[in-house]
């Protein structure tokens, strides 16, 4: 048997509804005729007289009375269907796949996305704490929409990457420890690190640091989850570099002190291009790329690296 023809049960319904095919033709403004090659065309695929005829008008059979009861249903599915693809078309409603970092998930994104929550509720936002290696991937095998990754990173074909957000690398350390008030690769290469591991731009970036003053650390644990790394080092199991995306919260004292020479993590959107992505996607891309950091100029820069030695709860 076919498949089922949605105007032939749209038809079908309507003459149940009102009792004759002269009633539905004009609710529906079809001519008779239509109605009636429909009706005729809808019994010859099921196999079934679905009503019947006489001078009063038309009644289901009992097939056609089982055949209505289901069409009811197929035809709300139905028009549910072409609602929420219009919805999706106009970028109202749809999933929209996006994954960060730690600290950005936990810090950054929630001020910026919570009014979108508030303005597109049908828009569902599906976030992934992933580093770059791993949101990389998933964006070139089209399981995300949009990523948070940290520069640089190779061009990638079918990707636009835009830089985004740069915060200052801070050396986080045990309360407990005496420190001076700019650490420097020397100081920190002999004592015990909490690291990234070597999947990561993160690590990458740490080691690049100590190499550049001929210095090699002492990395003693690896691990990605930012928050878990702060709680080791508050904890006192050694020194981390961390970018520090907001002020602290109170859950872990820890100390935080400026590196010297400084360090920058920087931060790039990647995704596909716009005409390919979902209408769902453009206002969670516009709201973050609202957000984008201006590039600074080279004295607002450095004097961004001069943070005062604090201990703070992190």
């Amino acid at each position: 048997m076919r498949s089922l023809n949605l105007d032939q049960l749209r038809s079908l319904v309507a003459i149940a509804d009102l009792g004759s095919f002269a009633a539905a033709a004009q609710a529906l403004h079809l001519a008779a005729p239509t109605i009636s090659l429909q009706i005729s065309e809808l019994e010859a695929r099921v196999g079934a007289q679905l009503l019947q005829r006489g001078r009063r008008g038309a009644l289901p059979t009992s097939a056609g009375a089982l055949l209505v009861q289901r069409a009811r249903g197929l035809l709300r599915e139905a028009e549910e269907t072409l609602a929420e693809l219009g919805r999706h078309a106009k970028g109202l409603a749809g999933r929209v796949r996006l994954a960060a970092q730690t600290g950005v998930a936990a810090h950054v994104l929630p001020p910026l996305l919570l009014p979108l929550a508030a303005q597109r509720p049908e828009i569902e936002l599906a976030l992934s704490v992933l580093g770059t290696h791993h949101t990389l991937a998933g964006l070139l095998a089209g399981t995300l929409d949009i990523g948070i990754v940290t520069l640089p990173i190779e061009p990638q074909p079918g990707l636009q990457c835009r830089p985004w957000r740069r915060d200052p690398m801070l050396a986080c350390l045990p309360p407990g420890w005496s420190a001076p008030a700019r650490i420097t690769p020397a100081w920190l290469a002999d004592r015990p690190m909490i690291v990234n591991d070597a999947s990561t731009q993160m690590q990458r970036m740490t080691l690049a640091w100590f190499g550049a003053a001929g210095q090699v650390p002492r990395p003693g644990i690896e691990l990605n989850y930012t928050e878990a790394m702060k709680s080791l080092v508050a904890a006192g199991y050694g020194a981390a570099i961390l970018p520090i995306e907001a002020e602290a919260d109170d859950r872990h004292a820890m100390q935080l002190r400026p590196l010297s020479p400084p360090l920058w993590r920087e931060l790039g959107l990647l995704h596909r291009p716009r005409e390919l992505l979902a209408p769902s996607v453009w206002p969670v891309l516009d709201a973050l790329l609202g957000a984008a950091q201006p590039k600074p100029h080279t004295a607002q820069a450095a004097s961004r690296t001069k943070p005062t030695p604090r201990t703070v709860r992190t």
